[in-house]
């Protein structure tokens, strides 16, 4: 005999109305109501019609999540954080990759939007009015990325980067280069312009390297860059072009940390399997999956946090020291303490 909600509340101890909310809308239930029925509901393999429920409250249960590229390492720990989140709310998540193509982004939320009941926009390249027309075919939410209509969680450079320039600085470093991402992306944006503040204020001479894409072949890219330059240390976009940029000046004999420290933003999994260990900026990246899932479940219900205005909620970034830091030889290093950089 198929098990019905009806035994679920009568394991649970609740009303069949307050079993329902637990499926159909988990935010009116407190999180030890919802983990009881929920428990009761695994105990005896109840599996929620969702064909049925979309019938009755107009939803799928289900929200999209677009990411940029599935294969950059930024992604997973996002995604890990989304689907958690999705799984407390009762909700199941559709991903797809948008190849890295900021015109394919917009197809891609006309094909998802009747499918689902909002969509999770992951470090979205899109322009505002494409965001605009996106909006209006399904809710939306963004991770790593702010738009003033929409809500939206990213990471705050400070105080990642001023900690990690207050700390080339205390090595030694005087000629500080980067190799930046997308010219397009919003946070490769922001992070070029705290840079340039933050190396004004301290003195320090701040080398705008170029824009290169978030893969490994643009940290090739951006390793060539390097070489015509004489910054003694360099700040990348993320991890995985840092990575990429650190194999390549090697194998043209160049001595990292020796001859150039990097540093880079993200701090994936493989940052600490390199040798040596690549110094970041770490990102809380599952915090911002859960926040994004948040936003959107919100935006969907109707559960504004603030009446008339769309969150954006920034998560601040921390620096990570690691062996791919060296002193400069032959440079007078900083006490800690000193300087005019901030926190």
């Amino acid at each position: 005999m198929a098990v019905t909600l009806k035994d679920v509340a009568r394991r649970a101890g609740v009303s069949v109305a307050t079993a329902s909310r637990a499926f159909q809308r988990p935010e009116m239930l407190g999180e030890a109501t919802l983990q009881t029925v929920r428990t009761a509901a695994e105990e005896l393999g109840y599996v929620p019609n969702r064909t049925a429920r979309a019938l009755i409250t107009g939803r799928s249960g289900v929200y999209g999540v677009i990411v940029p590229d599935l294969e950059n390492p930024f992604f997973p720990a996002v995604l890990k954080g989304a689907q958690a989140r999705a799984q407390q709310l009762g909700a199941q998540l559709l991903i797809t990759d948008a190849g890295e193509s900021p015109e394919g982004e917009l197809p891609l939320v006309r094909t998802l939007a009747p499918q689902v009941d909002g969509i999770l926009l992951c470090s979205s390249r899109m322009d505002e009015d494409s965001l605009r027309e996106a909006a209006s075919l399904t809710p939306l939410s963004l991770v790593n990325r702010v738009s003033p209509d929409l809500p939206g969680v990213f990471a705050d450079p400070e105080p990642g980067i001023p900690s990690a320039l207050r700390h080339l600085r205390r090595m030694g470093h005087r000629r500080i280069g980067y190799v930046g991402g997308p010219r397009i992306s919003r946070s490769d944006k922001v992070r070029r312009r705290v840079i340039a503040r933050l190396c004004e204020e301290s003195g320090l001479e701040w080398i705008e390297i170029g824009a290169f894409a978030p893969t490994a072949e643009g940290g090739h890219d951006g390793a060539e860059a390097v070489l015509q330059t004489d910054a003694t240390a360099v700040l990348v976009y993320n991890d995985l072009m840092a990575l990429a940029l650190m194999e390549r000046l090697r194998s043209y004999g160049i001595d990292v940390p020796g001859q150039v420290s990097l540093v880079g933003w993200d701090d994936i999994a493989f940052a600490t399997m390199a040798a040596p260990g690549l110094a970041t900026v770490q990102v809380p990246r599952y915090d911002m999956g859960v926040t994004g899932i948040s936003l959107l479940h919100e935006r969907v219900f109707g559960l504004s946090r603030e009446p008339g205005r769309s969150a954006r909620i920034g998560l601040p970034t921390r620096f990570l020291p690691r062996g791919s830091i060296a002193r400069v030889a032959g440079e007078e290093t900083v006490p800690a303490g000193s300087g005019t950089l901030r926190a």
